[in-house]
Parts: structure tokens; C-alpha cells; sequence
């Protein structure tokens, strides 16, 4: 008899996930909640920064902003170069400066001053790591970064996108979740009432981009994204360009989970396509009125 009771002891509680995990995908799935078109022309983000590109989301970043065609020049901070920074270099859209001191920026002041939105991707897990060593990390790298930005910039507008986390809490019994917490309250609250806004992201589980990702990475992403819970880095980039481009939509202080991310990489995803579609029936129709005079040509030949 024991045994039937702990095979129902393990059992039910795996059915009872099996049923939630199900529900919450199929809700996932049904959810047709997305973000309404852009109806103004997309503010101004032509010159970009990101930090943190050598990363798992700053990969991600770097590769969405590539790829974006109303971003002209991408300014990458790092410490150490990739093959992706590298391609970018080469392709002529990412200027490339080896950075080592995060929490003084004077050396670059001149490069930050001219850029329309900064993407934050720095971080590292708390594991081994003490609470002092990841406040200066997650807190006063970014704090003295827009400190410095503010009082250097020469453009009228300017956003600050911040990579935080889900499920954190100021008093959260986790240090790592307080000192994320700390981090957004602080920035925030640096930009009240300046021309900066700062927008915090909250993923839950981030996926490297297909080609960076390993077995055991896509696994994890395809256990979470059928939930709503996990998030491709270069969906993280989408949603923050479409999140800048938005302008006044989006005010100081803003926060997105995971499935806003979704929704508004979606959005950024569709109004790109609309605009390449766009392009394709303004090149056909210029393509179709030029053989007119062709065809006309043709036909005397005949």
C-alpha cells in the first residue's frame, strides 16, 4: 500500500504543473492583445549606444540595432570585443571603444554627448558575487554613467533603456533582487524632470540569440516561451528601439515584463515589414512605369 501512496504523492503534484503549464500556454497562445500601429513618425534615435555588448542580451541588442535601418551608427562600449562587434565594425555601422573603467566616463564624454538613446545590457549573476561588488555593478555603473551623460548631452530628448529583472522587490529576501530595485529607483530618479527618460526592462528567462545559444540554453527558452516567460536578447533589442521610437508614450519610469517586451518586439517587427512592403511597391512602381517606354520600344522593333 505504500507504494500506490507515494506514486500519488509524486504524481499529482507533476499533473497539477502539467494542467497549469498547459493553461497558461494556451492563454499565451490566445492572447491577441497586440500594440496598436505607430501613427506619428518614430522619434528620433539615429545614434545609439549600448554597453554590455559582449553579453548574452547585448548580443542580442547589437544584433536587432544592426539590423535596424533607422539606427545609422551604433556606439558599443565594451572590455572585450566579439565577432559580432567585429562584423559590425567591418560593415561601417559600429564604432568600437575599449572601455575599462565604468564608473568614470570622462574619456568618452565627446562620444555619449552626440547619442539619442542608450541601451543598458551590463550585469552579472550573484552567484559568488557580495552584495557591494553587485551594487557597484547593477547600480552605480549605470547611476554614474547617467550622471555623466546628462551633464554632457547636447540633444533635446534622450531614453535610457535598463536590462532589469522579474519577480524583484525592495524587501525581497534576495540580495540580488533589492539592489535591482535600487538600481531603477536611483535612475528614475536621477531623470525626474530632465529631458532623460529611463526605461526598465524585466525579463524572465533571456534567450541568447539561435547562433550564440547552446543545447541546453534553447532548451530552457523553449520550456518558457510557450508561457510567456522567456524572451529572445534580439526581441529585448526590438522592443526597446520600438519603446524609443514611441517617444512620449513611454514616460520616466516605465517598466516592461516579459510579455510587454513581446508584444511591442512584435510591433516593431510589423511596422518594419510594413515599411520594407512599402518600399518594395514604391521600387515596383517605379520599376513598371520605366518598361512603358520599353515595351513601346520593343514594339517598333517588332
Amino acid at each position: 500500500m505504500q507504494l500506490p501512496r507515494l506514486r500519488t504523492f509524486l504524481l499529482v503534484p507533476l499533473a497539477l504543473f502539467a494542467l497549469f503549464y498547459m493553461a497558461s500556454a494556451v492563454f499565451v497562445l490566445l492572447d491577441d492583445d497586440a500594440v496598436a500601429a505607430l501613427a506619428a513618425p518614430p522619434a528620433q534615435h539615429q545614434v545609439v549606444a549600448i554597453f554590455g555588448a559582449s553579453g548574452t542580451a547585448g548580443d542580442g541588442i547589437l544584433k536587432a540595432a544592426l539590423a535596424n535601418p533607422d539606427i545609422s551608427e551604433i556606439q558599443v562600449f565594451t572590455r572585450r570585443t566579439t565577432p559580432r562587434i567585429e562584423a559590425g565594425v567591418a560593415s561601417g555601422k559600429v564604432t568600437m571603444t575599449l572601455h575599462l573603467d565604468y564608473l568614470d566616463y570622462s574619456a568618452i564624454r565627446e562620444q555619449i554627448a552626440t547619442a539619442d538613446a542608450v541601451y543598458w545590457a551590463i550585469g552579472t549573476s550573484s552567484f559568488g558575487v557580495d552584495e557591494d561588488t553587485y551594487g557597484v555593478i547593477h547600480v552605480d555603473f549605470p547611476v554614474n554613467f547617467v550622471t555623466e551623460w546628462l551633464a554632457v548631452s547636447d540633444k533635446a530628448a534622450i531614453s535610457f533603456h535598463y536590462i532589469s529583472s522579474s519577480d524583484i522587490s525592495a524587501d525581497s529576501r534576495m540580495m540580488w533582487a533589492r539592489e535591482k530595485v535600487r538600481a531603477e529607483n536611483t535612475l528614475f530618479g536621477l531623470a525626474e524632470g530632465s529631458k532623460l527618460r529611463v526605461i526598465a526592462y524585466r525579463p524572465d528567462y533571456i534567450g541568447p540569440t539561435k547562433e550564440e545559444a547552446h543545447l541546453g540554453q534553447n532548451l530552457l527558452y523553449w520550456f518558457f516561451a510557450p508561457v510567456g516567460a522567456g524572451v529572445r536578447a534580439t526581441q529585448i533589442g526590438q522592443a526597446m528601439f520600438e519603446v524609443t521610437a514611441r517617444g512620449s508614450e513611454f514616460g520616466n519610469g516605465d517598466r516592461l515584463g516579459t510579455r510587454t517586451i513581446l508584444r511591442y518586439s512584435d510591433a516593431y517587427e510589423r511596422r518594419q515589414g510594413s515599411i520594407a512592403q512599402t518600399r518594395g511597391s514604391d521600387s515596383g512602381q517605379r520599376t513598371a512605369t520605366m518598361p512603358h517606354t520599353g515595351s513601346v520600344f520593343f514594339c517598333l522593333l517588332g
